[in-house]
């Protein structure tokens, strides 16, 4: 697992071009203000420890969400932080149970729309713990 972590002042999306065959019709887009985003990034040795993993990510972002003030998190799939990747399965199941476990918390946990290619809009301040990288 490899994680990126953006606390952004302003966030929005809107669904591109549709980059999974059989991809759910993406939503309209949306927006959020001071929130975690959570770029994701799973790889093929985390389907072996997915619970491992889901308590990990759901931990790291509990932590990253109360250092930024905020009980907003958004989860991104984002495939370009490593070379191999897991199977978009996988991917999408560990970011479903991520977030469940931070709505089961109290946390506003939502996703980008997985297997579209988004058009983003982001601010993000520049002071600590807005910019943080982690590897599990």
């Amino acid at each position: 697992m490899r994680l990126l972590i953006l606390f952004v002042s302003e966030f929005a999306y809107q669904p591109g071009q549709r980059s999974r065959p059989g991809a759910a019709t993406a939503p309209s887009g949306c927006r959020w203000s001071d929130a975690v985003l959570a770029l994701i990034h799973a790889e093929p040795a985390d389907s072996k420890v997915l619970p491992v993993v889901v308590t990990k990510l759901a931990k790291n972002l509990k932590w990253a969400a109360r250092k930024n003030h905020t009980e907003r998190i958004i989860l991104h799939s984002f495939a370009h932080l490593a070379e191999h990747r897991a199977p978009p399965e996988t991917a999408a199941e560990i970011i479903a149970q991520v977030e469940q476990r931070l709505l089961d918390t109290g946390y506003s946990a939502a996703q980008t729309p997985f297997g579209y290619l988004l058009d983003l809009q982001l601010s993000a301040p520049g002071r600590e713990f807005t910019r943080i990288y982690k590897e599990f």
